[in-house]
């Protein structure tokens, strides 16, 4: 079970992770990245971050490049988070398709 504390890690995490993403992505016209769900280890050193991207036909491009790029993904975050954590966690980024299945599903039920 999760504590009260972890959970407020895991927004905080997710809602500046958000943000970062959000003004990176104000570069790339047609691109948009959202933070859907982070799950953070016991002693808060890995967070694992699931993404969702659109468009879908150039996620796993955009998720190779954002992976490439974690360790300014993960100074940036320092930088907003840094007096109210003890330590950065270390950042792994997923896909998260759940849009995608829910699509799929959706699809089938209207055959």
């Amino acid at each position: 079970m999760d504590s009260t504390r972890l959970l407020k890690i895991e927004r905080l995490i997710q809602k500046d992770l958000s943000e970062i993403f959000l003004t990176q992505t104000k570069r790339m016209p047609g691109v948009m990245v959202s933070v859907t769900q982070v799950r953070i280890s016991p002693d808060l050193s890995v967070a694992k971050a699931y993404l969702s991207i659109f468009p879908p036909d150039r996620s796993a491009e955009l998720l190779q490049n954002i992976t490439a790029g974690k360790k300014s993904v993960r100074f940036e975050l320092g930088q907003r988070i840094g007096k109210q954590v003890r330590s950065i966690p270390e950042l792994v980024f997923y896909l998260d398709d759940s849009i995608d299945y829910l699509a799929n599903i959706d699809q089938l039920l209207q055959q």
